[in-house]
């Protein structure tokens, strides 16, 4: 059992939270070229980064439930066990919500209309970069728990913090303007496909809904 604890947590117990982090983002990541050739119909190809999708998130989903079970119930640590597993949890969303929506597009074969393709797509760029920023923040977590949560590393990891908010305060407006370039063309569509063109956006949103989740946990954690 020793061994098995020395292998998941390593010198810290925040390093696991920080692979878990990396992995939640190479998924968030994947949806870019999934829906660049869902967007050209290229089913083949699209069902290839799909199955990486899935991968992603699993791999994600095992490293939660190892954290979970694993993670030492008494610990001399700046910060409550509770409030690492909580930010855990946002973490795995980031991962779920594109497994989600990829699993919606690929199920209806859904194209996105050509009139907001482009705007789409820099959509999900957007989100991306939340998921990014949130990876980055959470990166800073073995030297915060090295330092006891003070110091200058305090200040570094606020300041990626308020850089996060900023990325998820402009997906939020990218997608209203995506929403209302979606309504105008929206006579042009099946009507159960521009429902379920909808519900992409907000799926795809929460992507960076979770990034920014992340980095109120982070904000709690420095609060102790």
């Amino acid at each position: 059992m020793t061994n098995v604890l020395a292998n998941i947590f390593g010198k810290s117990p925040v390093v696991p939270l920080e692979k878990h982090i990396e992995v939640a983002f190479r998924c968030a990541k994947k949806l870019r070229p999934f829906m660049t050739a869902a967007v050209k119909g290229d089913w083949d190809r699209a069902i290839a980064y799909r199955d990486q999708i899935e991968d992603l998130e699993h791999k994600a989903d095992d490293l939660k439930k190892e954290i979970r079970l694993n993670l030492p119930k008494s610990l001399f640590m700046p910060v409550p066990r509770q409030d690492l597993l909580e930010l855990l949890l946002v973490q795995d969303m980031i991962a779920n919500r594109t497994k989600d929506v990829s699993g919606l597009v690929l199920g209806r074969r859904l194209r996105v209309p050509a009139a907001i393709s482009k705007q789409f797509l820099q959509f999900v760029d957007r989100n991306i970069d939340a998921a990014k920023q949130a990876r980055k923040s959470v990166r800073e977590l073995d030297e915060l728990f090295a330092t006891g949560f003070r110091g200058a590393e305090v200040h570094l990891v606020e300041e990626l913090i308020e850089e996060l908010d900023r990325i998820e305060t402009d997906t939020d407006g990218k997608q209203a303007e995506l929403r209302a370039a979606l309504f105008e063309i929206e006579d042009t569509l099946k009507p159960v496909d521009a429902v379920f063109m909808y519900k992409i956006i907000e799926l795809t949103g929460e992507i960076a809904d979770m990034a920014e989740r992340v980095g109120r946990r982070l904000e709690l954690l420095l609060s102790h």
